[in-house]
């Protein structure tokens, strides 16, 4: 019989005993308690057969399903056409386009009984190169099983979220720059809304950026289309009238560039292109109001008395020839030393010009007269 006390003690004892733990069973041993394959001796394998590099696990990651029609061959030429334009995996380069390139290559045939998914999973490897080729070959064997898992995954690797932030900054930023036509802005702005297919940003949206992001000219010419306040339309008349401006492209005129100083910021320009712009305007505005200068006209005068005709025509020598060859003489001699006289050299005088009936002096050697040699 058991006592009380005794109950309380035993009791105590089975409250004082720990848990015991229980490891967990381990599915997968560590290697280095692995034990190597048994080779019984019930195999017929050689000794070079057992020891050669196993061959499983060099499946492709993509699945191909299986194509039950008879007589299907990818024809070379479509294996050329995908390999013409190639994915390299470069930061400039666009994955939605490289798949939008890709899908209007393989739709242009089409083989009986033959699913063109099947077609885009067997020929997309060869569509890559370079670190992108690099990539699929480092995804798990059998790991893309469909066309979309395949696009999922290459969009994800090559357009990273970082990238979807930067391109809807700039489509948000969106502004017209100074030497930009409507037709371009236009272009430019589509062009951004082609890389991020997946800017989230509504008609509404898109519309209302592109707007505000003209300047005032072009501005002004839409709301002159819409009648009023461009506004003040629906998005799908808007829309229309954008595209309708945009088609007129033919005349190149640039928008008017109004003067910038050096202490303004304008998007696309900076303060010193602005200051140069202005520098030339101003010099080209200056040479075209800039008159000839007038030509002063010559008057005759007399080398004999002075007056206003020639010294053929001089009174004073009127029948004297001799006097007259004289004054011809003295002003060609005058025309001749105020020419040399210029270029700080003078000439003798028996190289000058001399009167007709003067016959010619000989060098005399060093006699001077009047710091002349004759």
């Amino acid at each position: 019989m058991r006592t009380r006390s005794q109950s309380r003690n035993s009791n105590r004892q089975q409250q004082q005993v720990p848990p015991t733990f229980v490891e967990p069973f381990n599915l997968v041993e560590p290697i280095e308690n692995q034990a190597p394959p048994v080779v019984t001796m019930d195999d017929n394998r050689t000794m070079a057969q057992l020891l050669e590099a196993p061959t499983e696990g060099y499946e492709d990651a993509i699945v191909v399903p299986e194509i039950t029609a008879d007589n299907f061959e990818l024809k070379h030429g479509l294996l050329t056409l995908v390999q013409n334009k190639q994915f390299f995996g470069h930061d400039k380069e666009d994955p939605h386009a490289h798949i939008r390139y890709f899908n209007k290559i393989t739709s242009t045939m089409k083989f009986p009984n033959v699913p063109s998914t099947s077609v885009k999973l067997m020929l997309f490897l060869f569509s890559l190169e370079g670190a992108a080729r690099i990539w699929l070959e480092k995804e798990p064997p059998r790991s893309i099983l469909t066309w979309d898992d395949l696009v999922s995954k290459f969009i994800n690797k090559f357009f990273p979220p970082s990238k979807t932030t930067n391109l809807r900054n700039e489509i948000t930023r969106f502004q017209q720059r100074f030497d930009e036509t409507f037709y371009e802005a236009w272009d430019r702005f589509n062009d951004l809304l082609r890389a991020c297919p997946h800017h989230g940003f509504s008609e509404l949206h898109q519309l209302d950026t592109f707007y505000n992001a003209l300047n005032s000219n072009d501005q002004d010419s839409l709301n002159s289309a819409a009648g009023g306040n461009f506004l003040d339309k629906m998005p799908r008349d808007c829309l229309r009238i954008i595209e309708s401006k945009s088609k007129v492209h033919n005349s190149r005129n640039k928008p008017v560039v109004a003067k910038v100083s050096s202490s303004t910021s304008t998007p696309g320009i900076s303060p010193d292109v602005a200051k140069l712009k202005d520098m030339v305007k101003a010099l080209l505005l200056y040479k075209k109001t800039q008159a000839p200068a007038p030509v002063k006209v010559v008057e005759e005068s007399c080398v004999t008395c002075g007056g206003a005709h020639s010294y053929q025509n001089c009174p004073a020598t009127d029948g004297n020839v001799y006097h007259d060859n004289i004054k011809e003489y003295v002003s060609q001699a005058a025309a001749a030393n105020f020419n040399q006289g210029n270029t700080g050299y003078r000439a003798p005088i028996a190289n000058q010009i001399r009167p007709p009936s003067f016959p010619p002096v000989q060098n005399q050697g060093n006699n001077q007269f009047n710091g002349h040699a004759f």
